[in-house]
């Protein structure tokens, strides 16, 4: 070898060692991915979005890392509203539209010591928001005219959160010890379902009959893109698609609170479920021992199974549906 070629590769070795990296030791444990380390003691943020056609197209949504959907009310042919949940929130531009929150989202934003962000909500609300463990922020965020009714302009901004958390003295970090340090537990590496339950479309249409939602796996990215109304789920800002790795539903009960149609899920409890990842599917069982606990999933042999990193999709469907949900 000649010592020009020597040289200049000893030199390139040289050059590549001294190129800035980052290395992050820290894990998002709502998804088990990389973070950064200034962040890795952040608690979350819960942001209630309202789900009604003329709420869309929706801000921000497709960067949460776990999506709750479920019933908002019985009426309105069962209406779902989205919670959508942040780790790296600080950030974030517009996101929303903002709306109310309803009992159940209170005991889920619970279990991830995640604030939850919202517009009021029913009176029923009011006792789990006074419990101590539960911290949330509730309405005066940003009004964006966008041509539509009132109740369809308030967004909230990262930075915006950061300055309503100053003024209401709510700490940043944990304020609660978690079970584990992430909230699932995750693969080391992307695995695919030992089943023959294929699950390529994941149709809901008949459990949310209102917006019809639907989850299509995309071979391309081998995630789960959500649709509803009939179309794919974009961001009006930058059109990125609401794409997950995981999709979990859960088997809820539900008891009605009045003639309007409000409702509480029954998720301190247990039931049965599906794990969906990859196009294929496994029957699980569910169980949630408290408010602030978390909901633990099982197979068939009563392990907690491991998911996939990346995001997740979590559809509450209601016990008197389970039998309408269709995967094929």
């Amino acid at each position: 070898m000649r010592l020009k070629t020597v040289f200049a590769l000893v030199l390139c070795a040289v050059l590549t060692f001294m190129l800035p990296t980052t290395v992050y030791a820290a894990t998002n444990e709502l998804t088990g991915l990389e973070v950064s380390d200034g962040i890795a003691g952040q608690r979350p943020v819960a942001i209630m979005v309202d789900n009604e056609k003329k709420a869309l197209q929706h801000y921000g949504t497709a960067e949460a890392d776990v999506v709750y959907e479920m019933m908002n009310s019985t009426a309105n042919g069962r209406i779902t509203r989205l919670m959508c949940l942040y780790k790296d929130w600080t950030n974030l531009q517009r996101t929303g539209s903002i709306r109310s929150t309803r009992t159940t989202n209170v005991m889920i934003a619970d279990e991830y010591n995640a604030v939850l962000i919202h517009d009021g909500g029913p009176f029923y609300i009011n006792t789990y928001l006074a419990q101590p463990y539960a911290a949330h922020i509730s309405g005066g965020f940003s009004r964006i005219k966008n041509g539509k009714p009132t109740e369809f302009t308030e967004y909230v901004f990262g930075q915006e959160m950061l300055g309503r958390f100053a003024k209401a003295g709510i700490p940043t970090t944990y304020t609660l010890g978690l079970e584990r340090g992430t909230h699932f537990v995750f693969n080391g590496a992307d695995t695919d379902l030992a089943s023959e339950l294929v699950a390529n479309n994941v149709e809901l249409g008949n459990v949310f009959p209102h917006n019809k939602s639907r989850l299509a796996f995309n071979a391309g990215t081998r995630t789960y893109d959500y649709y509803e109304y009939g179309s794919i789920h974009a961001d009006a800002e930058d059109g990125q698609v609401m794409t997950f790795k995981n999709v979990i539903l859960q088997n809820v009960s539900f008891n009605q609170l009045d003639k309007n149609g409000y409702l509480t899920y029954n998720v301190i409890g247990s039931g049965s479920g599906y794990y969906i990842t990859n196009g294929k599917a496994i029957p699980i069982t569910w169980s949630k021992g408290s408010e602030t606990g978390m909901t633990h999933y099982y197979n068939s042999a009563g392990q907690e199974i491991s998911i996939n990193r990346g995001k997740t999709y979590i559809g509450l469907v209601p016990a008197d549906t389970w039998g309408s949900v269709v995967l094929n």
